[in-house]
């Protein structure tokens, strides 16, 4: 497969334990200091996601994510609002099938910003791999079971079409949906390069165990 890939300038993603934040379900503890103490136990990369959120809401939202992972080298991922990600100094966007073209997304990011595209069935994925080269830089696959964080999304494809997907990938795929910690170790034999997670790391009592416990269960399963 010869459609999109990495651009020389932007370094792989690493993909293994990413978190998809929910504010709400941050709420006891606060959304920065959830991520914060999810990226110290292990989390490698982050998507800031609150549909709820106005533009104003979700510019402070990250610029307080930001100043959590200052320092840290895991980058921040806007979910949908592409315009928004400069404003908050983020590392790039990801996008569903719903928001606008990934090519259109690209050229309002630049070169050098990462972003992840969305993708349910093979058709989005070949769609995907058509792309040109750089457009972009993952695929977030799913959802592998259903999951109470997202109410509408599409019917679970389960294991075998998470299977299916990855290998018709030529980009890094992260699975997401229903993943737990007993779950993540099902997951990686499925050759994708990382798990996303909202409620088995938001909300949790002790965030810090539960990013522990996903990733000792990923690294397990090697």
């Amino acid at each position: 497969m010869t459609g999109a890939g990495c651009r020389p300038s932007r370094h792989p993603l690493d993909l293994t334990l990413y978190l998809v934040t929910d504010t709400a379900l941050c709420a006891r503890a606060g959304l920065a200091a959830t991520v914060g103490a999810a990226v110290r136990a292990g989390v490698t990369a982050v998507q800031l996601r609150d549909p709820s959120a106005s533009d104003a809401e979700l510019v402070r939202l990250g610029v307080q994510v930001r100043a959590a992972l200052d320092g840290t080298g895991v980058p921040l991922l806007i979910n949908d609002r592409v315009h928004l990600v400069q404003e908050i100094s983020a590392h790039g966007a990801h996008i569903g099938q719903g928001d606008m073209p990934a090519p259109q997304a690209r050229a309002l990011l630049g070169d050098d910003a990462y972003l992840g595209l969305t993708v349910h069935d093979a058709a989005e994925v070949r769609h995907a791999m058509a792309l040109p080269v750089g457009t972009v830089d993952y695929l977030g696959v799913g959802p592998v079971w259903a999951t109470p964080t997202k109410p509408d999304h599409r019917a679970p494809g389960g294991l075998p079409l998470l299977r299916e997907l990855s290998a018709l990938s030529a980009l890094p795929c992260v699975a997401i949906g229903g993943i737990s910690a007993g779950r993540a170790a099902l997951v990686r034999p499925t050759g994708v390069a990382g798990i996303a997670v909202v409620s088995a790391i938001c909300g949790q009592s002790d965030v810090a165990a539960a990013t522990s416990a996903l990733r000792t269960s990923w690294a397990r399963a090697s």
